[in-house]
């Protein structure tokens, strides 16, 4: 018997060259082959008569070639081939492309399976290069469940059904890690028969049992991994923090906290006092001062010798969160400095100086916090704002510099209770769900193509009134199928025709990290009076003086990301105001953007929004900071993430620790699932 670790060159077939064509879809050992699933299914297990066949389905018949088939040489590379199959009920006639060998394979006379589709009109029916085999044929391809599998350039379906086939025959498939007692409960193949029927199923029924066993059986070893990454950290000890004495701190701030603020730092201090390392996720929507937050949290810090690291996303945002640290934190004799990628070798050489003396206590900065050569003397907390930028490998590398230091993680996207735990699992969670005092509610319009001249008439009388607006636009560049508004079009469309007389910033994820930078910079400083732009801002700079979100083709957005789109104005003293543009007149997504305008709760509206469209709008596609499950799909497995996350916790707290092979084999699996996810998992 073959190993699951053997290469999948021991496979008939599988030289260097096909070996080098899996690889492209990281298929290089037999555990990767038979891990490999499919995406699909065609059933071909029901034969149709050709009468009864649809225009456009695909389906199964038996027939008899009624004629010798023809090819005709059209030109250079283009051979069509003919020929009319027969059965009790109709006639039908097939063309093949560039397929001589048609010819030899279908004899007149003789009865075949066909599987294809039908296409054509009242004129007459064809079908273009249907499957086919004869009726003695081995291993079928016709009258079974079909799996249909992702490919990559050179690989068809048929190599990568011959090479899984091969590597069941020859290796058993990977360990059993769901107990008995779990599997009965909650409905659930055993391991080897799911991974049998998940290739080969005898039914489209026993298909969907094996895709939820490997659903069921990914959210498991997700959640039992992060139950045991929690109890591996409650083992972790560090010296408890024994200043708390924050009355300076509250009193040279020019406001009070609200309920929620002073709530969560209630739980970071409690946190500080336990002894061992603190992992919370600061969760609040766009506005809910998170800053401040962590701002008593470096104070803390402070107070007891340790120096905190606040990592940002961009260089922007880290030089805002230094502004705003550092007129709180200059009174009160705290050092806080910023380190960025953009500054001098000589600028960084001085900070990383400082910061290693331990004269800074507040480092504030970018990816520049992580490098080597920057070294803190006792670094105790790392804060990291927007988590879904950053990869776990990069919060374990800045928390390296330290001795296992407090971790602090803000997020500004509300998330259901249910993904938050699946993305945030190993994290305690606070939730500010207050906005600070003289925070006024943004007031949200959905209108349609004909209110385009108040819409312009409104930006005017911003403008004029000294403000800035946004106008967000869902592509970069035209394209006339989709018929939406790009932001580049847009941009020199208000500047040459709408308002020449104004200033129009254009920024978009095409530009350069150093273009966007500046662009974003500029307009915040207020040299722009209108800043067009793509969802690049929706984690972006605060600008106060920006009082208008204009958002077009907003039923081309998910609640959720309208929603922090919204949360860039809002952010000054004047009354702020949002306006979302759709031609779409589908009664649910209006539905859903009248939700919108009726609530500016964000936790309220993620709830909304995971009913309506499922997980995938709260995250872009690569840091969306959940795991790359192989299987799983969150927009529709969220029942069985439910009964997965309560059966490994039920499973951890009786047997997490016990010696079965299905426990040795849980841990392995564990261990390669979070090695696999590094980078793409928060």
């Amino acid at each position: 018997m073959a190993k699951l670790s053997d290469s999948i060159t021991i496979l008939k077939g599988v030289g260097p060259a096909k070996a080098k064509q899996f690889a492209n879809l990281n298929i290089f050992t037999l555990r990767d082959l038979i891990c490999h699933f499919p995406r699909g299914y065609e059933d071909r297990t029901k034969l149709v008569p050709i009468e009864k066949l649809e225009v456009d389905v695909p389906a199964c018949f038996k027939a008899m070639v009624m004629n010798t088939p023809r090819t005709s040489h059209i030109r250079k590379g283009l051979d069509i081939t003919k020929v009319q199959v027969a059965d009790h009920t109709a006639r039908l006639t097939l063309t093949f492309f560039n397929s001589k060998f048609v010819s030899d394979q279908l004899q007149y006379g003789r009865e075949y399976i066909f599987y294809g589709a039908v296409s054509g009109d009242f004129i007459g029916f064809n079908m273009t290069n249907p499957a086919f085999e004869s009726l003695d044929s081995q291993p079928v391809t016709t009258r079974r469940v079909l799996p249909i599998y992702p490919l990559t350039a050179g690989l068809n379906n048929g190599s990568v059904l011959r090479a899984v086939r091969q590597a069941l025959a020859i290796c058993d498939p990977p360990a059993e890690i769901i107990p008995e007692e779990v599997r009965q409960k909650y409905g659930i193949l055993p391991a080897e028969r799911a991974y049998y029927a998940i290739h080969e199923p005898a039914s489209m029924a026993e298909a969907e049992l094996a895709k939820k066993r490997l659903i069921f059986e990914e959210f498991f070893v997700f959640s039992a991994g992060l139950s045991l990454m929690r109890a591996a950290r409650a083992e972790k000890r560090t010296a408890p923090y024994t200043n708390f004495e924050m009355r300076p701190f509250y009193a040279s701030l020019p406001f009070t906290l609200t309920g929620a603020q002073q709530r969560a730092v209630e739980e970071i201090l409690n946190d500080f006092r336990r002894g061992a390392p603190m992992n919370r996720l600061i969760q609040g929507d766009v506005g809910s001062g998170k800053t401040m937050v962590a701002a008593a949290a470096a104070y803390c810090a402070a107070g007891n010798h340790k120096q905190t690291a606040l990592m940002a996303p961009t260089e922007i945002l880290a030089e805002q969160h230094f502004a705003s640290l550092n007129k709180i934190f200059e009174p009160l004799g705290i050092t806080v400095a910023l380190l960025t990628g953009s500054m001098t070798v000589k600028q960084k050489r001085i900070v990383r100086e400082r910061i290693a003396s331990g004269e800074v206590q507040v480092a504030v900065g970018t990816h520049a916090l992580l490098t080597d050569a920057t070294q803190f003397q006792d670094l105790g907390l790392v804060v990291a704002d927007e988590q879904h930028r950053f990869g776990v490998a990069q919060r374990a590398k800045l928390s390296a510099k330290g001795d296992d230091p407090h971790l602090l993680v803000m997020s500004a996207t509300p998330i259901p209770r249910t993904l938050a735990l699946l993305m945030y699992g190993d994290l305690e969670v606070s939730i500010l769900d207050e906005l600070p005092p003289g925070r006024e509610a943004v007031d949200t319009f959905l209108v349609g193509e004909s209110y385009r001249p108040r819409i312009n008439a409104f930006i005017r009388k911003q403008v004029a009134e000294g403000h800035q607006c946004f106008v967000v636009c869902p592509a970069v560049e035209e394209n006339e199928e989709l018929g939406i508004k790009a932001a580049t079009v847009w941009a020199d469309t208000l500047q040459q025709t709408v308002f020449p007389d104004l200033r129009i910033a254009l920024l978009h994820g095409q530009m350069k990290g150093a273009e966007k930078e500046a662009a974003m910079a500029s307009f915040a400083r207020g040299e722009a009076d209108v800043m067009v732009a793509t969802t690049v801002i929706e984690v972006g700079v605060d600008v106060p003086n920006a009082t208008l979100m204009v958002i077009e083709d907003a039923d081309r957005f998910g609640l959720s990301q309208l929603h922090q789109l919204r949360g860039r104005v809002g952010r000054g003293k004047a009354k702020s105001y949002c306006i979302l543009t759709s031609h779409n007149r589908n009664t649910e997504t209006l539905q859903r953007l009248k939700a919108l305008c009726k609530t500016t709760d964000g936790f309220k509206i993620a709830e909304e929004d995971l009913k309506l469209r499922g997980p995938g709008d709260f995250f872009g596609s690569r840091q969306s900071g959940l795991p790359a499950f192989r299987v799983a799909d969150l927009s529709f497995d969220m029942a069985t993430l439910k009964d997965a996350q309560q059966a490994s916790a039920d499973w951890i707290d009786a047997h997490g620790t016990s010696d079965t092979p299905e426990a040795a084999a849980l841990r392995e699996r564990i261990g390669e699932l979070f090695q696999r996810a590094e980078g793409t998992m928060n």
